[in-house]
């Protein structure tokens, strides 16, 4: 509060500040903490570890190898809390490597023998009774062994190139004279869990070393064990860099570098090479030396490698080991709506905008409905979209495809430069420009990251309607079902003239004169959050009402945080929920005092964007794109649109005071950069944020 004693930590100085990829570390700390509940269902647990599996190769790949190379690059660079790349790299592994071990712990000693005490273990081969042996045998003739391809390494045969993430087979046979070593890639087109007739599977890469003598019939086989490499790639702002150039921008050319970027993936190097625990020394060493790894980058691992696969674990029924099945529900003011008639859809949304809650509101019988009807009614004239993510088989794609052959006017901004989306993307935008879609591939030197929709409907006397919709979430059906987001629908009329000019801006390249309304990066978002963050200390400071509440999946921008320490100094009060990484360092005396930061992870992945700002008793209320990193605030293409409707608002009031009062799922940052879990006192009525927002949208939709 004002007054307080001074912090000899200042907004400047290093110890302000969170480390980020150990911010992040903790993140994934959490959800190995999910992983060990054992009041998390079973089956739920173990989808977590995979989760963290999947987490820990993302992180390998994006952080670890980006800091490898500012160190390879003799870069002295201090991040934000102070330490140089190799001291933020040692930091990283011991974390990583004390999580690993308990993962792979957890795995060994809870997770296969709970699996099996269900009745579907993870079962090792050489336990297998002999029938079942024989079973997995005719498996491996009939199913695998057509497509495996043995690779020799001697003077004939160099070293073959080992991808990123497929599980191997080092296999040395015993010759008269000397050993030869032979790698076999376990095909990652197959089923990683090979089903058993009495129940459970076994991993096909123990299938494989269980029939090596029907590859080698005449050899014999001296030892076979696992490894698996991660790969490096390159950091968000090295892609940019690489198309910065006006004519790589062109479309033909943006194309080509970003498949020529997906092709250097392949052959990034190495950060990881995870091998199994019984490898002898000699051959791990001679590994090393023909991968390229460096003796930090050696994992070894006494469980199963690729734990991510444990997330296509092919379990059947079994809701008793999961946590309560939740269908979403269509919201209220589009139940009830005739199918066949577009019209009384667009009729709802100019009665008053509509707040979706996904996955809790249906995002198919919303959003995708929302552009299905614009594709059959005959009134509207245009659609307009972006895509950063979207499903392999798209209803969204499919609908956009139908308009086009109704006459309609179809323009779509592909992303192709989306991390780990790009040839799925570009395969997309070739699809639509096939058939007659306007396609756009972003904007020179910025990722374009916006979650926008509009149609153009034709009523009245010749009278043009903008229907959009502004979301925190990508256009895809799959992940609508486990992301937790927000979206609206709204013909505010201003508001959806904001819109479009961002759809021209993005399309022509031509930049808007300015928005009243939408607060769009880079143009003009970080000074619009700037002057609210001011707002906010001006009210504070004549004794009016202020405060900040946000919702957002990270927080490291710098310039943003010691606007944030500033309200704090001038007594604003600042609640965070901040789903993963977050630099600042809430609870400082004199710093800090008056923010508060906490975590939600549940069985949805917290993702929708809310920025709260009290003024005065005159509440501004905003959802968007974009979180408090430079990289959403500086070097991407994002929105962030005013919530008009007072209906809205209060909704949104609700949902984060839900969120506040979460006693079970919720982890409250400490000024020392751990996390503490919150949980019910004794007597007290649990409180986890998912499960009371899925009975809110129950009680909603039955009327009460």
């Amino acid at each position: 509060m004002p007054g307080s004693t001074p912090s000899p930590i200042t907004p400047t100085s290093p110890e302000a500040f969170i480390n980020r990829e150990l911010s992040w570390l903790a993140f994934a700390r959490r959800v190995l903490a999910l992983a060990q509940d054992g009041e998390v269902p079973l089956l739920e647990r173990v989808k977590f570890a995979g989760i963290l599996g999947m987490l820990h190769d993302e992180f390998f790949m994006k952080r670890i190898g980006g800091l490898k190379r500012q160190i390879q690059r003799g870069v002295l660079k201090r991040s934000l809390d102070g330490l140089l790349p190799a001291q933020e790299l040692a930091a990283c592994r011991e974390e990583i490597l004390a999580q690993a071990r308990e993962l792979s712990a957890l795995v060994r000693t809870e997770l296969r023998p709970g699996l099996a005490a269900a009745g579907f273990p993870i079962l090792d081969v050489a336990d297998l009774p002999e029938a079942a042996r024989a079973e997995i045998t005719h498996f491996f003739r009939r199913a695998v062994l057509p497509v495996l391809t043995p690779l020799a390494v001697d003077a004939e045969h160099p070293f073959p190139f080992i991808s990123g993430l497929g599980l191997n087979l080092a296999v040395t046979l015993a010759e008269k004279k000397r050993k030869r070593f032979v790698r076999i890639k376990v095909p990652a087109n197959r089923s990683r869990w090979v089903r058993v007739s009495s129940g459970g599977v076994v991993p096909l890469e123990q299938v494989i070393a269980a029939n090596l003598g029907e590859l080698f019939p005449r050899e014999r086989v001296a030892g076979v064990h696992y490894f698996r490499l991660t790969r490096g790639v390159e950091a968000e702002d090295e892609v940019t860099r690489a198309v910065d150039d006006a004519e790589a921008m062109l479309p033909g050319s943006i194309i080509r570098q970003v498949t020529d970027e997906l092709k250097a993936r392949r052959f990034a190097g190495v950060v990881r090479l995870q091998v199994s625990s019984d490898m002898p020394a000699e051959l791990q060493r001679w590994l090393m030396e023909q991968v390229g790894a460096e003796p930090e980058d050696l994992y070894q691992s006494d469980t199963l490698m690729g734990l991510s696969d444990l997330l296509k674990l092919p379990v059947d029924g079994r809701d008793e080991l999961r946590f309560p099945p939740y269908r979403p529900l269509t919201p209220p003011r589009l139940e009830g709506l005739e199918e066949g008639d577009p019209a009384e859809f667009f009729a709802e949304i100019r009665r008053g905008d509509i707040l979706l809650h996904h996955p809790y509101h249906c995002f198919d019988t919303s959003v995708l409905r929302f552009l299905e009807c614009a594709a059959a009614d005959p009134q509207v004239l245009a659609i307009k979209l972006t895509i950063y993510r979207t499903s392999s088989d798209s209803p969204i794609v499919r609908a956009l495809l139908e308009a086009v052959r109704r006459g309609k006017q179809v323009a779509v901004l592909v992303e192709i430069t989306a991390r780990f989306d790009e040839a799925p993307n570009i395969a997309w935008g070739r699809l639509l420009e096939q058939e007659g879609v306007h396609v756009s591939y972003g904007v020179e030197k910025l990722k374009t990251h916006v979650k926008l929709a509009m149609v153009v409907r034709e009523e009245g006397e010749g009278e043009l309607v903008r229907y959009v919709h502004l979301g925190t979430g990508n256009y895809h059906t799959g992940t609508a079902r486990a992301y937790e987001d927000l979206g609206v629908l709204s013909c505010e009329e201003v508001l959806a003239g904001e819109v479009a000019a961002v759809f021209n801006e993005l399309t022509s390249a031509t930049p808007c004169p300015g928005y009243a309304h939408l607060l769009v990066a880079p143009t003009n978002m970080r000074e619009r959050f700037n002057a609210l963050i001011q707002r906010e200390i001006d009210h504070a400071r004549e004794g009016r009402p202020s405060g900040i509440r946000a919702k957002m999946n990270q927080l490291q921008d710098p310039a943003m945080i010691r606007e944030l320490y500033r309200a704090s100094q001038a007594g604003v009060p600042v609640t965070l929920n901040v789903r993963g990484l977050c630099c600042l360092r809430p609870g400082v005396p004199g710093l800090s005092e008056n923010i508060r930061v906490y975590s939600v992870v549940g069985r949805f992945l917290e993702h929708g964007r809310i920025y709260w700002f009290e003024n005065g008793g005159n509440p501004e209320v905003f959802i968007g794109s974009a979180d408090w990193m430079k990289r959403n605030l500086d070097g991407r293409v994002e929105t962030i649109a005013p919530i008009i409707d007072p209906a809205l608002r209060e909704e949104l009031r609700q949902i984060l005071d839900v969120y506040d009062r979460d006693n079970a799922s919720a982890w409250d940052l400490q000024p020392d950069g751990t996390y503490r879990r919150r949980r019910p006192q004794p007597g007290e009525p649990v409180r986890a944020a998912q499960e009371v927002f899925i009975a809110m949208i129950r009680e909603a939709a039955q009327g009460g």
